[in-house]
């Protein structure tokens, strides 16, 4: 590290020095059944592990250890539904005995500790307690987003055999009602894994019909319940399974341990965070991604603060000012959520008129993370708030950040379109493709020196094997986050996107994300995406779909020949950005990222392999038809 703060070149250091006991340290800020003595240790796989000699429980450190400290009126949870128009809240012991109570369910049903339950629920706060209550016997979570399709479930009940699956008998949109019970069937019919039952949280919208013996009632189940203690269980033991894409198309069950976790989540909640326990956080999320395992359940509740549960959109529930409507009723002091939201929230309300409607005094930070944060978002949430924006750099891999801002050790001078420093614990190096040591600024493959620290996935599920290819096979001593980008003289780190995204123009090696940020720094674009199309003289040529901001007066051709302009400027003519295409809206997961590979198999034409993820498929079509049209 070349930056002059002095503070953090101290922490990072104490960590180089000894990384064992570093983490033996933040080790000790738990309430550990056992205290462990081992840092990491290797299995015979020959995969690191962290902490196995100690004894904890995951919900017990979320729930009973702050209620043990006297903190049980304080508020562990806010359930906020506009579209339901529900609220709840519920105080660490009114969770406590919730969780306990279904965790007693669980038992009933003959759940133990190891036994796989899948979870396939919308954002309620019974999938909040669901998560706690399998975590406090023992048995591994799998959280499967609430919209993916039959098939797609189906792969993942096959692949954790689950004892149980809990559901609910809907999910609810902004324009729409999604039964889930109707999928569920379906994706059991697909399954060759049977499970034993289905327990479903029926809500007012809509009942589901149960299947007799294999369906129960969840309120049966809670009638039959008694309170149960948390189990002490191995660091090793572990806490929940969470499927990410795998390039083969079937899902890589990543595996996150319990102790590792816990310590990891508590640090980063100081470090990464810099928040205090009692402190209100918002991850504006899903339970579904490893966002909202990390940030809205586990972190926040291990640490000690109150979590928002929002079910709801950034826009259209109401409107484009629905967040910052959330962050005035709770006084939330920081909010974390992807560049995609607030991009929805500056097309809707590019002044942030509505923002002036609220009193946000409570306010401290913005976090974003999920995908690149382009300059324009970042500048432009800067100049309407006022805040702090901080990026922050991590993958559903690493289940919490691996470079940030560090708040809670000092506030950096921050670099638009650079995520900071590395976390302390991290050990994070640019490398070509040798395995050779990239100079600064010098563009490469973004690595990470093992071990990986606490937190971090130890396996996949099932399948060690695919886990030493996916990530620890090309680099000696590595792991592979499949990340380009550079490391600048100052220490800073800057992610340019997937490997994938570096595309080849007449031989010359350009990136997208670098792209990216000249288009989307254009005043009249909300959003954009550039990726990569074949061509028969230069091998691959960029192209560049855009969005326009709401009441955007200026021609088509008018902004995509000032966008021209200013990569000629600050790229070069070699950047070949020739083909630049408005239009309504950009193909996304529901998870916010932009669909780049579905888009560049639709302009060159290939067969159309839209992900289970998608946020609406019906997008597809719409540029298909435009783009037919504009080039026929």
């Amino acid at each position: 590290m070349t930056t002059t703060n002095t503070h953090y070149q101290s922490f990072y250091q104490d960590f180089l020095n000894d990384p064992e006991a570093f983490w033996l340290k933040q080790a000790q800020k738990l309430n550990w059944f056992t205290q462990p003595t081992q840092g990491v240790s290797q299995c015979d796989e020959q995969l690191d592990h962290w902490f196995a000699d100690g004894e904890l429980n995951t919900c017990y450190l979320a729930l009973d250890h702050h209620i043990e400290q006297g903190r049980g009126e304080q508020l562990a949870l806010i359930y906020d539904s506009p579209v339901t128009e529900q609220k709840r809240t519920y105080t660490y012991n009114q969770l406590h005995e919730a969780v306990s109570l279904f965790a007693g369910g669980l038992k009933n049903l003959g759940v133990e500790a190891g036994d796989r339950v899948v979870i396939y629920m919308p954002m309620v706060p019974e999938a909040t307690i669901a998560m706690l209550a399998c975590a406090r016997v023992g048995a591994v979570h799998s959280v499967v987003f609430g919209g993916f399709a039959p098939r797609e479930l189906a792969i993942r009940i096959d692949d954790a055999k689950p004892k149980l699956v809990l559901t609910a008998s809907c999910g609810v949109e902004p324009s729409r009602i999604i039964e889930y019970k109707p999928m569920l069937d379906e994706a059991l019919e697909l399954a060759e894994h049977k499970v034993e039952h289905c327990v479903v949280f029926q809500r007012p919208q809509i009942k589901a019909q149960l299947q007799a013996k294999r369906d129960l009632d969840w309120q049966a189940i809670l009638e039959k319940a008694q309170p149960t203690d948390a189990l002490p269980l191995p660091a090793t033991h572990p806490l929940y399974i969470l499927y990410t894409s795998g390039t083969t198309g079937t899902p890589k069950g990543v595996l996150r341990e319990q102790g590792g976790h816990a310590v990891a989540l508590n640090y980063s909640m100081q470090t990464v965070y810099g928040m205090q326990p009692g402190q209100v956080f918002w991850a504006a999320s899903d339970i579904g991604w490893v966002v909202g395992h990390s940030y809205i359940v586990y972190g926040p509740l291990i640490y000690g603060c109150t979590t928002v549960l929002y079910e709801g959109k950034p826009v259209f529930t109401p409107d484009a000012g629905a967040f910052w409507r959330v962050v005035e009723e709770y006084k939330v002091n920081a909010l974390f959520s992807a560049p995609t939201a607030f991009r929805a929230i500056k097309k809707q309300d590019p002044e942030a008129e509505l923002l002036a409607k609220y009193n946000v005094s409570s306010l401290e930070k913005l976090f974003l993370a999920g995908e690149r944060l382009d300059p324009a978002t970042y500048e432009w949430l800067q100049e309407k708030t006022g805040l702090p924006v901080i990026d922050h750099w991590w993958q559903t891999e690493t289940g919490w950040p691996i470079a940030c801002n560090p708040v809670g050790i000092e506030m950096l001078p921050t670099k638009a379109g650079s995520s900071t420093v590395p976390v302390p614990g991290y050990q994070v190096h640019i490398l070509d493709m040798d395995g050779s040591q990239c100079k600064a600024n010098e563009q490469g493959v973004v690595a990470v020196k093992l071990p990986l620290p606490p937190g971090c996935l130890t396996t996949i599920w099932g399948n060690a094997e695919r886990f030493k290819q996916s990530y620890l096979s090309q680099y000696d001593g590595y792991y592979l986050s499949g990340d380009g980008g550079y490391i600048d003289d100052d220490g800073y780190l800057f992610i340019m996107g997937r490997t994938d995204d570096v595309i080849n123009v007449a031989g010359h090696r350009l990136s997208t994300g670098e792209m990216e940020e000249v288009v989307a720094a254009h005043p009249s674009v909300a959003e954009c995406a550039v990726f990569a199309s074949k061509d028969s003289l230069k091998g691959q040529v960029p192209i560049a779909m855009v969005v326009t901001k709401e009441g955007c007066a200026k021609e088509d051709i008018e902004i995509a020949n000032e966008i021209r302009s200013s990569i000629r400027a600050k790229i070069g003519a070699i950047a070949c950005l020739q083909t630049i295409q408005v239009v309504e809206r950009l193909p996304k997961t529901r998870s916010g990222k932009i669909l780049r590979k579905n888009l560049r198999q639709l302009v060159d034409g290939e067969q159309i392999k839209v992900p289970s993820t998608i946020e609406d498929p019906s997008v597809i079509d719409e540029i298909k038809a435009r783009w037919i049209s504009l080039n026929s």
